[in-house]
């Protein structure tokens, strides 16, 4: 269980700090939540605790650990299918598993790919939401601005990359 004050990443919305923990009445029944305000985009969210572990919920990672997103995000493109919706099925489900890497990967691919061909409609804002979700999470590991994190995420994809290393498979 977490507690006030805890750093915790929100699979699918962002990483944030919990500010409270509130019980509410839903359909005759108490239930606890987590309420967490966001990192980046002004926004409180509530997390009921009873399903806060198989919603993924997880504190952010360490310092040490954001060395590994960075060399994610500078490394090469992966093999993405050419079909869109192929694509944003796959990448939706490495944004579902919450882990970093794989958010970072997306970020990174997606980002690529808009700079040769744009993105789909789904995939701009799936972008867009993967970007929130990974800045947010650097945001409060690193206690920068999130204008900040922006900018160093950025650079870091474009770090040695060329067209050609956009690999794609059928």
């Amino acid at each position: 269980m977490f507690k006030i004050g805890d750093k915790i990443l929100y699979p699918m919305h962002g990483a944030g700090i919990i500010e409270r923990i509130d019980q509410i009445e839903a359909l005759g029944e108490l239930k606890d939540y987590y309420v967490l305000k966001l990192a980046v985009g002004n926004l409180d969210v509530m997390v009921p605790i009873s399903s806060s572990e198989e919603v993924g919920i997880r504190h952010i990672v360490s310092e040490e650990f954001l060395e590994q997103v960075y060399d994610v995000l500078s490394g090469k493109s992966s093999a993405m299918p050419k079909n869109w919706n192929r694509r944003y099925r796959e990448n939706m489900d490495l944004l579902k598993t919450g882990d970093i890497l794989n958010t970072a990967e997306v970020v990174r691919n997606l980002l690529r790919v808009d700079r040769v061909k744009k993105l789909s409609t789904g995939e701009k804002k799936m972008l867009k939401n993967a970007r929130q979700i990974l800045e947010s999470e650097i945001v409060l590991v690193e206690g920068a601005t999130a204008d900040e994190v922006s900018a160093k995420v950025e650079s870091q994809i474009m770090i040695d990359w060329h067209d050609e290393d956009l690999v794609e498979e059928d």
